[in-house]
């Protein structure tokens, strides 16, 4: 039950972000429910490997090339997902952004209440 409330979580906040946004699109609330599920997906399967190979970067530059590759995840996102258009890399790393810091916000305040 947990993840699908953070799946929720995540559809939520993204299709919010893509009302303030303008360089992210979907054409509607079920293009970000598939868009949580797809980068969910990929969070589990390609960001380690993304993150083993960007590891001598993300250590030279303190942590910041992980905000890249969290960049790059939602560009992959993008490539499979026709009901979600991202403008280009800035665009993609402004979502990634705003997309961690509110779904971690949002995640902390809901919790598990076990």
């Amino acid at each position: 039950m947990n993840l699908i409330i953070r799946l929720l979580i995540t559809a939520i906040v993204a299709y919010l972000l893509t009302m303030i946004l303008p360089g992210v699109h979907f054409t509607g609330f079920g293009g970000a429910i598939i868009f949580s599920i797809v980068l969910g997906i990929l969070n589990l399967i390609v960001k380690p490997i993304l993150n083993l190979f960007g590891l001598p970067l993300t250590i030279i530059t303190l942590g910041l090339f992980t905000l890249v590759i969290n960049a790059v995840i939602i560009l992959i996102a993008d490539y499979f997902i026709d009901s979600m258009v991202v403008d280009g890399f800035w665009w993609a790393l402004i979502f990634s952004i705003l997309l961690s810091i509110i779904t971690s916000l949002a995640n902390s305040m809901i919790g598990d209440k076990d």
